[in-house]
This record gives C-alpha cells, structure tokens and sequence, in this order.
C-alpha cells in the first residue's frame, strides 16, 4: 500500500432524484489502497454512489470523506479522482500520447515532467511503443489500457471505475481485468470499481459491496461473500447457488438438518445456535456431487431424475427434479455422462452446506 493511500468514508450518505430514493441512508468505508467493487443488479444505486464520490453528482444529505479531509461539498475538479469510463472517452484526433498527456497539459505540468510521466505510466499499462498512434489505430483493450493510463498519470488520491471492461470482448475480458487488479497493487491508490459481472468482481475485488434498492446488503472480501452469505439474495447474486428449504430438528448433541431425503448431523461450526424449525440452505452446484442412482438413505445423500442437460464443452450442466425443488449443477464430459430421466443420487458433505442466517431475505 502507498504512503499516500486514503481512506474513503460515506456517513449516512443519501440520495433523492425527485420522489426517487436511489441511495438511502448508505454509511460505508473502503480501506486505504485496497480495490472495492459495487456489485448489483440495475438500479441499485451502484453508479450513483460512484458518481457521488467522484463529485459528479450533490449528495442530498451525508457527508463523503477522503483521508481527513470533508470533500461532501468539493467540485470533481477539486478532488482529485481519476475516472475510468466504460465508453474510454479518448479523443480521436489526439495521439496515445497527448491523450494520456492531457490533463497534466491542462495542470500546467512542465513538458519534461509530462513527457517523463507518460512514458512511466505507459510502460505500466504495457503501452510503450504506442505513443504516436490514435485511437482508431488501437484495438479496444489497447484503448482502455490508454484510459486507464490517463487517469494513472494524474496521480490521484482516488482511482474510479464506471464498467471499464463492458465493451470489450469476453476473451479479452479475462487479462483486462487482471492487468486492473496488478495495476490498482502496483499504485496502492484507493479504487472503487463498478460491474454487473460476478465475475469480474470475484477477480479483481479486496472487498465486495452487494447493494440492493439503493442500501448495502452486504460488505466482505469475496470469499466471505461467496462461502458466507447473510441474506437469500446474496446467495443468489454471487456466483450460482440452489437456495433450499430445511428443517432443523433433534436437541442437544443429536441436533440435525433435513432437507429432502438428506439428514445432516448438526456440528459446532455451524452459525445456527440453539435455533430450531424452518431455515435456508445454499448448496452451490460445485458440491453436488452426481452419482448412478443408490437405494439408500445414507444422511448426506438425495435422490433425484435428471430432466435437462446441456452440453458445455468441459462440462455437462444438469437440472435435476429433487423433493426440494429442482437443483443446477455441473458435471465433467466424461464417458460416463447421465441423460435425461436417468435416476441419479446426489452426494453433499456437510461442510460444504452454506446455512444463510435467520435475517435472509426472499
């Protein structure tokens, strides 16, 4: 992390376009030199908490803090916030190098200085070479990477994303985003970064923000989110999950979770207390293991009829028809593939069963 990495605070931070809540009271702070992501489905509020941040946007109440400094009612010329957009906003009748240039041009930064902090951030972001051509002369991962480069040569206390990876392709996706993760490391400033894709967030994310309606549903590094999710909608929204129905029954040591045909032993780990009667499970489909059909009522198995699959290439993708509903998992495409109407058993170990807490949501 970078000296000069600061922390970004929203205190009790609405905002109201009319009658439209589209933030609500929202208090979250994102650690010095760590990237975070906003994640969530359209209208959430994801890019309007970006453009607050950046002073694109008033806030209606709240205050939005950089480090020590109250910056609730700076201009976005005031703050220094560099900003990724998702359509690259380069200009065309300008070289790679008078677009990554420009603003410092603007700042009245000396032309030695400019040209010395160019050639450094261009080197960062695997453009040297390019200097002399235009945009139209550049693929579209070569036009974000002169983006990213033109907010990076800024040197700003604040580096936001607004879906920089949306008009690029899915193959070029992948190192896009990883050269964003190595970049926002390599400078250590402070970054928020808005996606609609799972994902991408997964990959490049120190910590996750799931919103929902305008408020947080959830905050946490990826794998908290993913292995821990509080509510039935973070579940659902990070990676791919079968949200399930048990009961709990038994007491003391003989304590048990039954859904369906399967009956697991309650154990200490689990984040269930003394409760008893009606929860959510989340059993992602990695740990449905898929076998031939078994006659028995071994605890952590259930039955089902496979009734649709679809060729993916590496693997199969199954539905399957259980007395819990009908479950999504994968399989390897190997010789012994099932095929629709085939009788299967589903194996599950118990530590892999995600118990969501009492406060879930529908």
């Amino acid at each position: 992390m970078s000296d000069a990495s600061i922390k970004i605070v929203l205190n009790n931070v609405s905002k109201h376009f009319g009658k439209v809540r589209a933030l609500d009271a929202v208090d979250i702070a994102f650690a010095p030199g760590t990237l975070t992501t906003l994640l969530g489905p359209s209208g959430c509020g994801k890019t309007t908490l970006l453009r607050l941040v950046s002073g694109l946007e008033p806030v209606s109440s709240g205050e939005i803090w950089f480090g020590d400094e109250n910056v609730t009612n700076l201009s976005a010329t005031r703050r220094d916030v560099g900003m990724v957009f998702q359509s690259y906003a380069l200009f065309p009748h300008m070289t790679v190098e008078q677009n990554v240039g420009y603003g410092l041009r603007i700042l009245r930064t000396k032309p030695d200085d400019i040209s010395k902090r160019v050639q450094e951030v261009l080197e960062m972001v695997a453009m040297d070479g390019f200097q002399r051509r235009y945009p139209d002369e550049l693929s579209g991962g070569q036009q974000q990477r002169v983006a990213v480069a033109r907010a990076m040569v800024l040197r700003p206390k604040v580096l936001l994303f607004d879906e920089p990876l949306s008009n690029i392709d899915s193959k070029l996706r992948r190192s896009m985003r990883d050269d964003i993760r190595r970049l926002q490391q390599a400078s250590g400033i402070t970054s928020i970064y808005v996606t609609h894709d799972q994902a991408e967030a997964l990959a490049v994310s120190d910590e996750i923000i799931i919103m929902r309606n305008g408020s947080i549903e959830q905050q946490g590094p990826p794998q908290a989110l993913y292995h821990r999710p509080r509510t039935t909608f973070v579940a659902n929204f990070i990676g791919e999950s079968n949200v399930v129905d048990a009961e709990l029954t038994g007491e003391g040591t003989h304590r048990q979770i039954v859904f369906g045909d399967a009956r697991v032993d309650v154990t200490a780990g689990m984040p269930i207390a003394d409760r008893k009667g009606p929860i959510k499970l989340s059993l992602r489909p990695e740990v449905l293991e898929i076998r031939p059909f078994e006659n028995t009522s071994s605890s952590p198995m259930l039955h089902g009829v496979i009734v649709q699959r679809a060729y993916m290439g590496p693997v199969i993708e199954y539905t399957i028809k259980t007395r819990i509903g009908a479950l999504f998992t994968r399989g390897p495409a190997s010789a012994s593939q099932f095929k629709e109407s085939d009788e299967i058993s589903i194996h599950i170990q118990p530590e892999n069963i995600i118990i969501i807490p009492e406060n879930s949501k529908a």
